[in-house]
């Protein structure tokens, strides 16, 4: 990928997205139903699109909302709505379009004064049975986008069969011109005040040994980023009494204190070193900072000595660290990760003698494991994870980007150890891959195909030198689709699945041999990928 001149540098005066003309779209421009482009469509987090391209507009929430009124009608559930909002310049408008629709339709409905992440709006809804909760983020994505996602009863993200009837549904109001949305003015629409924050903060100790991080006296800085945990990390340094600043306490819907991304663009993406870049320059200030997305379930480890962690490190040693140190978890709690994260994590599983649950991407896949406690831990390479409580039980349903970030404080006070050295420790013993993730262009047609094949469509017999291992379409740990292709070496793999924006399929590949390796197997994969779909 070419990496724009200016990545990684503050965003100036032309990067900044005209707020007025944004908000304007939202309610001026009407979808095209027809369109598929500008239809209802819900991915692995919600309905995300921007209302300049017609894709996220009050229309789309109307009709989102009136659908999950009935759906939640349908489902039976009966308690209240918890929802949050994060500080996107669409969050704001879309918010309030949900809270008329949702007020409308007799549904009581919980909100915070400030922005919300998303794993206080999921420990809310565990906190009361039969209720559920919708966040309106479109997560890290740059500030022209919206986002709305809903969590049922379960408190993590919906999962297909919901999300399938909650567009179709959405669909068929936007075809009828919105006829049969139930909506009152704001003004007259009846919310209730919940305390988030308070609970949230509160719940913490009993989710992280934050003794042995004030004991210790780690010094951290944490960066929200502009996103929704700003009062959050002020709350939690107040509150909890630890050694932590605030390194950027500012909100701006234009997130004009930035720095661009690898594209060039303005994204709130806690794992990429251009949009990190400002945090990383400070690395020496601080033992332990970290970042998060604008809505709270990603996370960024920052460590003093080594800098931004790769996601999949931190992964692998957070489980390495939580299933030696939790004595309260079940002994048959196994390891979650998606087909798409590191191999070093199945290393760290088997040496821990702990069942590996690999599951396709998307985070719904941990939700019923870590409700039951089946598994202590879930993530996914794209720095979103959680796990359990101290003692076992449910904490959230839904990434926790702000439990991930202190666990690497956490990491280093009980173990003295910062979670990049416990890292190098890991390579020592199993050996240092290298992984990356390409973007292959294609079309339209080739994505639908790629997204059904089954393991003897690939007729390929070796990958970059090595006998193919495994040729996999369903997910190891539950047998659900992958939605794509993971094929297997002994010491690599790559999958590729098809991007649900752009006419692209993604490659995911590792490898144990070397960077040298994994580039064969970058260049191999798409010709095993080619003969497949031939």
């Amino acid at each position: 990928m070419a990496v724009h001149p200016r990545a990684g540098t503050p965003a100036q005066a032309e990067d900044l997205i005209d707020l007025e003309a944004l908000l304007a779209a939202y309610h001026d421009i009407h979808p095209d139903p027809e369109n598929p482009v500008q239809r209802v469509a819900f991915g692995t987090s919600g309905h995300r699109g921007s209302s300049l391209a017609g894709t996220f507009n009050d229309d789309h929430i109307a009709a989102t909302s009136q659908a999950i009124c009935e759906y939640r009608a349908g489902q039976g559930t009966t308690g209240p709505l918890f929802l949050g909002r994060d500080p996107h310049a669409l969050s704001e408008p879309a918010w309030r379009t949900a809270v008329e629709v949702f007020a409308a339709n007799g549904v009581r409905v919980l909100v915070e004064g400030g922005f919300t992440p998303t794993p206080a709006v999921s420990l809310a809804i565990l906190r009361h049975p039969g209720s559920d909760g919708v966040v309106v983020t479109p997560s890290h994505n740059p500030p022209p986008d919206g986002g709305f996602k809903y969590n049922p009863p379960s408190g993590g993200p919906a999962d297909t069969d919901a999300t399938g009837w909650i567009a179709d549904r959405a669909n068929e109001l936007l075809r009828a011109g919105l006829a049969g949305v139930r909506r009152t003015p704001f003004e007259r629409a009846a919310t209730e005040n919940y305390d988030f924050l308070g609970d949230y903060v509160a719940a913490l100790p009993a989710v992280l040994d934050l003794d042995a991080v004030r004991d210790v006296g780690i010094r951290i800085g944490a960066d929200p980023m502009g996103g929704a945990s700003v009062a959050y990390w002020g709350a939690i340094a107040d509150r909890l009494g630890l050694d932590l600043t605030v390194v950027n306490p500012a909100t701006d819907p234009r997130f004009a204190f930035m720095t661009l991304d690898w594209d060039g663009k303005i994204r709130m993406d806690c794992s990429s070193p251009y949009a990190m870049a400002s945090l990383v320059r400070r690395r020496a200030e601080f033992q332990i900072s970290t970042g998060n997305d604008a809505d709270s379930d990603r996370h960024g480890i920052v460590t003093a000595d080594a800098g931004l962690m790769n996601p999949n490190h931190f992964l692998a040693v957070a489980i390495d660290y939580l299933y030696r140190h939790r004595d309260g978890w079940s002994a048959d709690a196994g390891v979650g990760k998606t087909a798409v994260s590191s191999s070093m994590i199945d290393n760290v599983a088997r040496e821990l003698g702990r069942r590996l649950v690999e599951v396709p991407v998307g985070f719904k896949w941990f939700v019923p494991g870590l409700l039951s406690g089946a598994i202590g831990f879930g993530g996914e390479e794209s720095a979103g994870a959680s796990f359990l409580r101290r003692d076992g039980s449910v904490w959230t349903t839904d990434k926790d980007g702000i439990i991930l970030a202190l666990l690497a404080s956490e990491i280093t006070a009980v173990t003295g150890l910062t979670p990049s050295q416990r890292y190098a420790e890991l390579t020592a013993k199993f050996g240092e891959p290298a992984y990356a993730r390409t973007d292959v262009a294609t079309t339209r047609e080739a994505k639908a195909r790629l997204a059904k094949l089954s393991g003897g469509d690939v007729t390929a017999t070796e990958l970059a030198g090595e006998p193919i291992t495994g040729k996999l379409t369903e997910a190891p740990g539950n047998g659900a689709p992958l939605g794509g292709l993971k094929v297997t070496t002994a010491s690599g793999w790559f999958a590729a699945r098809p991007s649900g924006t752009e006419d692209v399929y993604k490659v995911y590949a590792e490898s144990f041999l070397g960077p040298d390796h994994l580039a064969r197997i970058q260049a191999e994969a798409q010709d095993v990928v080619a003969g497949a779909l031939a």
